[in-house]
Parts: structure tokens; C-alpha cells; sequence
């Protein structure tokens, strides 16, 4: 009895010093580790880390970009099904406990006491320890981590509703393949939005977090299953589903693929101004990251349109060049099966429209041959009667006679298909660019920077420096009306020999054609793109002069040949230099800065940046020149500057709203802008531009270019509002061939896209300003013509500069009125 009565003291003495030991040790714990923990409140304004999407101006998607890909969704909008779904796998009395399972603890301690604390056990984690370890802890395996979390989680439940954790979770939890939180998870595996996903589906996302890397259905499609079996089996057990539910969903099969993110606008030339203009202002972990959306100025019709008339405009010009054999030569045994072929083709990637194909046999009248993707089609010889070998830059084969000519089983091809059919190509040698703005505003409406974006990401529209050749002809016609020319000046077209010291010879300029035609008005000039008649022109105007002058249409006057050379656009720039610059013709003589962003929102919806836009205004008065005398009272009503308006507006930091646009400064007299624009409707109506007549609007006007050797080729054009330059080349500078000049080249290309661009857009021809006035004039002299004269053709000139009226004897032998010099 004594015995059982000291065992008993010792007992309730052991229990007691444990007791006592325990609440010390809970004691040290909470005074000393409860006080280092976070603070819960930064969960409830954390920044989850969302990639940045660039949207189209109608809101097509374009890029999404970043290391995650996460769409933040609320609780309540995740279907209820996919919810216990993921209870039943993570966390079945995630509603019922206090932030900590003490069944599943227990369970842990016990696996981790008989392991010896060798290797990991099942730690019994609740969804409120998950959410405590992914925001707040390491992945480190210790005692010392898992008590930390345990702590943080009884924190996070008393600070938090559970609703509020569950949705923390939901969005945070990697699932694999860079998806994160169950929208992302659900668009990688599935290509859909939550509310469509069967309950298989749903319980195959459950089943994720366990090893999202290594069991996924993509990677690991075996344990997959498994895994999914295992979550239907525990909904079924816990009477989430029926028996009914539950046996459709388990015998279903595992259907899950790879998805890219829902890009509904192919423009990637456009993405990447987009991402680099959004990085320069927040640099690059904010951007890649903090959700933002920006939304550019693209319109996805025109985009699409802009895309199909590069590819289209390189094929026809590639075909003209003839064939140049297939890309290589596959053995013979690789066509033994169409696993074989279908496993060579996955390695070859597509180039723009030009997919890859095997031809598999030749027969008499056609080749038949196995995309990428494992359709097989037919190849006649009727639409390879366009491949002719290519021998040289301007020489070709005979037309091929049979299919045999051409093809050979186990030749690589490329193929595109138009209409519904599809046709033999090639990747072809040149490239092109091409990019169209609002006149009035300088919105980039589209933009191609290339063929492939994948094959070169080298932008020709921003980053490509060439000479404009002919197109830049415009600018030096403009600076010479006002310089005292009219459209109906007389400049000696004729041969001219230019001694320049900084040359190593003599410059001989020519025309095209290598003819002359003698004295020619500037109008007949500009229509024929006469080249000496703007040398002639550069070279008694002055070269300073117009460098200063040109240089207003937004050209950096360094760029700007200080020679006569510039007459002829030997000037190196960008085809979006040169669109900005005639922009300024097309609106009535405003310079717009060109902008490919409408603004910059972030994960809320709130503008965080949005540029400040340059307007034109035609009926705004001119800015007031200062006054040295600042005593001198004005007569008059006072005049408002609105630039310096504007500018004042937007001083106050304090003001909130959209950014308030900029008066565009005017650059170019209505009347010279008018004059000019003209000029260029006669270039399509009766010049190198003829072929934009299909279009069938009065409204059009532009200016071909073509440079030596017929390496770079232009069309710059506008109409109804929309100014677009094309550029077709060589990226190595070499020649484009025998006749390959702008008008056939780069025009064809410029009609396809304004042809969509221009639809719907009513015909905008620019009304006559005050300050020109008409007269007819005789067409050889370009005097007026006394009234009642035959031939006599229209013409119009700046009020204050008529040609004089033509005389009886203005044809005297002794005199030459020609003669510039």
C-alpha cells in the first residue's frame, strides 16, 4: 500500500514538473517566437504576382507576359464543386478547426517520432498552414518551421475569415507548368474557364498541390490519375458527389494538353513596344509581375489585315523570283511511316503562314505530301507553274513540265494555303514592314515589323535604317513652295554634274529610265518622280536651309545628308520616321507624335499611366510671338494660347483625370500642306501610284520610292484619315532584282491593307484654305495663260505668289527662263 501510495506522489509529481515544464516551454514559445511572427494584415493587401497583358484598342489580347501565369479570382465566382473538391483533398475540416488539424498533427508527430525525424511524413498542414508557409515561410524541413507555421496559422484564422484564406489559397497555389491558382491551372490543362470544367477535371486540379511538377497530367499522366482517382474517391466518402457522379468522373479519360494563353490577336511586334515602354517607366519586376494591363492602339482588324498583306506582298515577290529547291532532303526510310514523318516535322517550326510538309510520292500530275499536323494534301502541277528554278538575281529556268521537275519524295517544302487550297512556297529572301497611323491623333492603328516575328524580332518598322529614295521627294518640294516656287515653276530636268569634295568623284545623277525631259513644272515632276528636277531644286534653295526646314517634320537634322544627295532621300531612316512625317501632309500640316499606347491600368482597373496626346486643331489660333516691349498694350482682342493652357493644366499635382492633350504644333501652312497634298493625289491618279485607283476612292494620295539598285522600295500613302508606309528589302542591302521598283513591290502590298483599312471610312479630301488661289496657266511656260488660251490646264498657287501673265513674246531665242542657275 505504502508502495502504490509513494508511486502514486511521484505520478502526480512527474505530471506536475511536466505540466510546469510544458507551459514554460509554451510560455518561452509565445514570448519568444509569437513576437517575430508577420503581420497578418499584408495579407489582406498583398500583391499576388500577375503577368502583364497587352490588349488590343477593342480589347483583343495580344501577349501575356511574365514567369506566372495567374488570373486573381474571388471566392465566390469559383464553382462550389471544385471547392469541395478541393477540401476533400487538402482539407476536409478546413470550416470546423481553428487553423490547425490536431487529428492530423498528432498523426505527423506520431509518423515523425517513429522515423526518428529521418526523412519527411505526412504533416497533417491545413489549408491555413499551407497559406502561412507559401506567404510567409520557407520550404525548410525542421521542428522548428513547423512550429512557426502552426503559430502563424492560429494568427491568420483569428485575424481572418475563412472564406478570405480559402480564396488566398486558391490563387496562390503552384499547380505546374508556371500556372498559379486554379484559373491558370484550369487554362493551361484544359483551354477553359472555370465554370466549364467536368467534375474529373475539377478533381485532377485538386489533386495538384501534392506534386504539381512531377504528377500532372502533361508530365506525370499515370500518377495523375491516380492522384484524381483518390480525390474522386474522398468526395464520394464524404458525400460531395453521388455514386452516379462519382463513376462518370472516374471512368473518364485524361484528355489534358498543353494551352497557351488565349492570344485572340497575333501582333507581336506590337507586344514588344508595349512590354518595353511599360518596363522603361516601372522597371521590370514590377512590370513582369504587378498585373498590369496595357492597352495599345492597335485595331485587331487592321493588325490582321496589316499581317496578311506583308505575307501575301513577300510571296508575290518571291514568286516572281522563281524556286529556289526544297530546304533539304529526308532518306527515303523516314517515309515508312506517318509517325516517322509527323516526329521529323514536330521539330520544324512554321514561319509565319508557311508550314512545313514532307512530300511522300510524285506521281504524273501531282505531289503528295504530309503537313505538320498530319494532314495530307495534293500539289498539281498547274500551281507550280510559278517555279521556275532560279539561276541568278534576274534569271530563271524553264517552267517546269511535270511535278517531278520540282518535287522529289522526301523533299522538306513549305506549303500556305489560300483560299482552301494549298500551294507550294518558300520562305522567302526578303523582308517588310509596314505601319499605319491616324492622321489626326498618331494612334498606331497596326504594325509589322517583319514576316516571323519567332524568326527575327529585329523591328523594321522602329529599328530598320534605309533610304527612302523617291518618298523623300515631298519634303524638298514643300520646302521649296515656300521658298518662292510654285507647282507650276519650270526646273530644267536635264543632266547635272555635282563636284562635291567629300565625294571621291564627281555625283552624276540620272533618272529611272536614263532619259530627260527638259523643262518640267513641279507638279509634272513630283507625278514622274523626275530625280534632277529635285536635285536642281535642293541645290538653289539651299542645303541649310533644307535641312532646318525638313527637320520640322520631326526628322533628327543629324540624320540629314548635308549634300544634294538628300534631294533623293539618301537619308537613312525608319519607315515610322518617315509615316510621322507624312502625317503632318495628311492632316493639314500638324506634327503628331506617334503613340502606341492608350493607357496603363493595373490589377484594379485604375489608370497608372496614360501618355499625353498631341491633337491637331485647325481652327485654334497660331501661339502669340512675345513682344520685346513689354509695355506695349495689346490692340485687339487678346488671343488664348491653348498649348500654354494645356501646359498649365497640367501643372497641379493635386488635379486628377485623364491627361489633357497637347495642341499639336503646326509645322506647315495650310496652304503649302494643301498644295503638297495635291501634288501626291496626282501621283496616284496619274503617276507611280496609278495602281492605288483599284481602290476606288478620290480621296487617295503618296509617293512611290526606289532606291539605287533597287535595294529598298516604298509607298507611303494615305486617305480617309489613315497614313501607311510600306518598305520592301533585303535585310543583307542587296537588290531586289530587274524591275522591282515601289510601284510594284511595296504599292501592291499598301492597296491590300488600306483596301480594310479604309472600309467603313468615309472619303476625306481636305477643303481649299484661305490664302491659295486658282489660275490657268500654260502648261510649257507655266505662266498664266491670257484668257480664251488653248491647252490651257489649272493650277493653284499661294495668293501672294501668281506666276506672271503670259506675253505675246515670251518665247524670245536670247532668252532661257528655264535656267534655274
Amino acid at each position: 500500500m505504502r508502495r502504490i501510495k509513494a508511486l502514486t506522489t511521484f505520478s502526480i509529481r512527474l505530471f506536475l514538473i511536466g505540466l510546469v515544464t510544458g507551459l514554460a516551454g509554451l510560455g518561452a514559445i509565445w514570448l519568444i517566437v509569437v513576437p517575430t511572427l508577420p503581420d497578418v494584415d499584408t495579407l489582406r493587401d498583398i500583391r499576388l504576382q500577375v503577368p502583364l497583358r497587352v490588349f488590343s484598342d477593342d480589347g483583343a489580347l495580344i501577349a501575356e507576359i511574365g514567369e506566372q501565369r495567374r488570373t486573381p479570382v474571388r471566392l465566390d465566382d469559383v464553382p462550389e464543386t471544385l471547392r469541395l473538391a478541393f477540401l476533400a483533398a487538402e482539407d476536409d475540416r478546413f470550416y470546423r478547426h481553428p487553423g490547425i488539424d490536431w487529428r492530423g498533427t498528432l498523426r505527423g508527430a506520431w509518423l515523425y517520432g517513429r522515423s526518428l525525424g529521418q526523412g519527411r511524413v505526412p504533416g497533417g498542414s491545413t489549408i491555413t498552414q499551407q497559406v502561412a508557409r507559401r506567404f510567409f515561410l520557407t520550404t525548410e524541413y525542421s521542428v522548428t518551421r513547423k512550429l512557426r507555421e502552426m503559430l502563424l496559422a492560429l494568427k491568420i484564422e483569428r485575424e481572418m475569415a475563412k472564406d478570405e484564406i480559402f480564396e488566398l489559397y486558391l490563387n496562390k497555389e503552384f499547380l505546374g507548368h508556371r500556372a498559379y491558382g486554379i484559373v491558370a491551372a484550369a487554362q493551361v490543362y484544359y483551354g477553359k474557364p472555370l465554370d466549364e470544367l467536368s467534375l474529373a477535371e475539377m478533381a485532377q486540379l485538386a489533386a495538384l498541390p501534392k506534386a504539381p511538377s512531377r504528377d500532372n497530367p502533361v508530365s506525370g499522366p499515370r500518377q495523375a490519375m491516380i492522384r484524381r482517382d483518390w480525390v474522386l474517391d474522398r468526395m464520394l466518402h464524404l458525400g460531395y458527389v453521388s455514386a452516379e457522379e462519382h463513376a462518370e468522373a472516374r471512368s473518364e479519360p485524361n484528355h489534358a494538353r498543353l494551352h497557351s494563353p488565349v492570344v485572340e490577336l497575333q501582333a507581336p511586334w506590337i507586344a514588344e513596344q508595349a512590354r518595353q515602354a511599360v518596363i522603361d517607366r516601372l522597371g521590370s519586376e514590377e512590370a513582369y509581375g504587378g498585373g498590369y494591363r496595357v492597352h495599345t492602339t492597335v485595331d485587331s482588324r487592321l493588325q490582321r489585315a496589316a499581317d496578311q498583306a506583308v505575307r501575301d506582298g513577300l510571296q508575290a515577290y518571291d514568286r516572281r523570283h522563281g524556286w529556289r529547291g526544297s530546304e533539304q532532303r529526308f532518306e527515303l526510310d523516314v517515309l515508312a511511316d506517318e509517325e516517322t514523318i509527323d516526329e521529323q516535322l514536330r521539330g520544324i517550326r512554321t514561319v509565319a503562314d508557311l508550314i512545313p510538309a514532307i512530300v511522300i510520292a510524285v506521281e504524273d500530275g501531282e505531289a503528295r505530301v504530309r503537313i505538320r499536323g498530319g494532314e495530307e494534301t495534293q500539289i498539281t502541277l498547274e500551281s507550280l507553274s510559278w517555279a521556275r528554278p532560279f539561276l541568278q538575281l534576274n534569271a530563271l529556268g524553264s517552267r517546269p513540265q511535270t511535278v517531278g521537275d520540282v518535287l522529289q519524295p522526301g523533299d522538306l517544302i513549305r506549303v500556305r494555303k489560300v483560299a482552301e487550297d494549298w500551294r507550294l512556297a518558300q520562305i522567302p529572301r526578303a523582308e517588310a514592314a509596314l505601319v499605319s497611323m491616324d492622321a489626326d491623333t498618331g494612334a498606331i492603328l497596326a504594325m509589322v515589323g517583319g514576316l516571323d516575328f519567332g524568326r527575327s524580332q529585329f523591328n523594321r518598322v522602329t529599328q530598320s535604317r534605309r533610304q527612302p529614295g523617291s518618298a523623300f521627294k515631298p519634303f524638298i518640294y514643300a520646302a521649296a513652295l515656300d521658298r518662292g516656287y510654285t507647282p507650276a515653276s519650270l526646273v530644267n530636268d536635264a543632266p547635272v554634274v555635282v563636284d562635291d569634295p567629300s565625294m571621291e568623284r564627281a555625283w552624276r545623277p540620272t533618272n529611272f529610265g536614263r532619259r530627260f525631259y527638259g523643262p518640267t513644272r513641279l507638279r509634272e515632276a513630283m507625278v514622274h518622280s523626275r530625280n534632277l528636277v529635285s536635285v536642281r531644286l535642293l541645290m538653289d534653295i539651299g542645303q541649310d536651309y533644307a535641312r532646318d526646314y525638313i527637320s520640322d517634320f520631326g526628322f533628327a537634322r543629324a540624320d540629314l545628308p548635308a549634300g544634294p544627295s538628300m534631294a533623293l532621300g539618301s537619308a537613312s531612316l525608319s519607315p515610322l520616321d518617315l509615316t510621322s512625317a507624312y502625317v503632318v501632309f495628311a492632316n493639314g500640316g500638324f506634327a503628331v507624335e506617334p503613340q502606341i499606347l492608350h493607357r496603363v491600368t493595373d490589377s484594379y482597373g485604375q489608370t497608372v499611366f496614360e501618355p499625353a496626346w498631341t491633337r491637331i486643331c485647325p481652327d485654334c489660333p497660331e501661339p502669340i510671338t512675345s513682344v520685346e516691349n513689354a509695355n506695349t498694350e495689346p490692340v485687339g482682342p487678346r488671343r488664348i494660347d491653348l498649348a500654354e493652357v494645356a501646359a498649365r493644366s497640367s501643372q497641379p499635382a493635386d488635379l486628377v483625370g485623364p491627361q489633357l492633350p497637347r495642341v499639336a504644333p503646326r509645322v506647315l501652312s495650310p496652304q503649302t500642306s494643301w498644295l503638297i497634298h495635291s501634288m501626291l493625289a496626282d501621283v496616284v491618279t496619274q503617276g507611280t501610284g496609278r495602281r492605288a485607283l483599284t481602290l476606288g476612292r478620290s480621296d487617295l494620295a503618296g509617293k512611290t520610292g526606289t532606291t539605287n539598285d533597287l535595294r529598298d522600295t516604298w509607298f507611303v500613302g494615305f486617305g480617309g484619315g489613315v497614313v501607311t508606309t510600306i518598305w520592301l528589302g533585303m535585310d543583307d542591302n542587296e537588290s531586289l532584282g530587274s524591275q522591282e521598283q515601289g510601284g510594284r513591290t511595296a504599292l501592291p502590298l499598301w492597296v491590300d491593307f488600306m483596301e480594310v483599312a479604309l472600309e467603313g471610312r468615309p472619303e476625306r479630301r481636305p477643303p481649299e484654305p484661305v490664302g491659295l488661289a486658282r489660275a490657268f496657266i500654260n502648261p510649257d511656260t507655266g505662266l498664266r495663260a491670257r484668257p480664251g488660251a488653248a491647252g490651257a490646264v489649272q493650277e493653284w498657287f499661294h495668293a501672294d505668289n501668281l506666276p506672271p501673265l503670259e506675253t505675246t513674246d515670251e518665247r524670245r531665242e536670247d532668252s532661257d527662263p528655264y535656267d534655274i542657275f
